[in-house]
């Protein structure tokens, strides 16, 4: 496929750009800092502009695509992954303006150009439970897609205002467009970095609800939605399967959810459930945690 990537060259998007290249797709990124891969070429584009995104909606995706002289090629996906990434990063407002403009002008942008398929992200924090003031536990466990999105900071504010403005789009359109609420995304370095502390104090993976995503299956994520047509507005958890942490499901529900109704889990389960990816798309996490950390880190 030919695919448009908005935020390629970000923590998440790189390693998405990188596996959707290797399953053979034409991809160009759509960021405002160059990606740097051979087969990648980086259009620097604002996501606020619509003029901008109108424009780069009908881009060659390299200089090769010149050499038929039969126009610009359309694009079969759009992958919209740019955005200010977290809460504390600019101003309040300004972490709103941009993700909610931005996802508004490059899908509507998208639409208007006759792409049928559009992958959007969304976030764990829609939740509420990340970046709440003092702590906020879950309505019940596992976390699925029906759990209430009713969040307090102007970041997951967004992200819950692009589902809403994602789905009012599908519905005049009939287009498919698919929205990933992203677990906490590790990249392969971060495993021997990150997780040792993870083990030593669960404590600190709380507000993540003990969860996470490797990076590379993140991209077969956005790889399943590609390949899964006509389900129409979706919105998917992306998660692995096991929490990030040496604790067992018994052993976290005792420590930090005694009072949270639960259904019944494996013993390492994961409490951001990905079960409606696995049964729509055929979504299967191929990296945990455990295959990463050293014997030591896990006792």
């Amino acid at each position: 496929m030919r695919i448009l990537f908005t935020g390629g060259s970000g923590k998440a998007g790189r390693h998405a750009v990188e596996y959707l290249v290797k399953q053979g797709h034409r991809v160009l990124n759509v960021d405002q800092v160059v990606l740097d891969h051979p087969d990648v070429n980086t259009r620097l584009a604002d996501i606020t502009d619509a003029g901008q995104m109108f424009d780069v909606m009908g881009s060659y995706a390299n200089y090769d695509e010149l050499e038929p002289g039969t126009g610009v090629p359309s694009f079969d996906a759009v992958v919209h992954f740019a955005a200010i990434p977290r809460l504390l990063m600019t101003s309040d407002n300004e972490c709103y303006r941009v993700n909610t403009l931005g996802t508004y002008n490059v899908i509507d942008a998208a639409i208007k150009f006759g792409v049928k398929k559009i992958i959007f992200a969304s976030s764990e924090t829609t939740y509420g439970i990340c970046f709440a003031d003092g702590e906020r536990k879950p309505e019940y466990l596992p976390i699925d897609e029906d759990h209430p999105v009713v969040p307090e900071d102007s970041y997951a504010m967004s992200k819950v205002a692009n589902e809403v403005t994602a789905r009012s789009f599908q519905r005049r359109s009939g287009v498919d467009i698919y929205g990933l609420r992203i677990n906490n995304v590790i990249e392969p370095h971060e495993y021997e970095k990150n997780f040792p502390a993870y083990l030593a104090n669960p404590d600190v993976r709380r507000r993540n609800i003990f969860a996470y995503i490797d990076a590379r299956d993140l991209g077969q994520m956005v790889d399943r939605c590609l390949a899964t047509d006509g389900l129409g507005f979706e919105i998917f958890n992306v998660s692995n399967d096991e929490h990030s942490v040496g604790e067992t499901t018994d052993e976290l529900i005792n420590r930090y959810y005694q009072d949270v109704p639960v259904s019944p889990m494996g013993p390492t389960e994961t409490f951001y459930s990905n079960k409606k990816a696995k049964t729509l798309l055929g979504y299967a996490p191929q990296h945990n945690w455990r295959m990463y950390v050293d014997d030591k880190a896990k006792q």
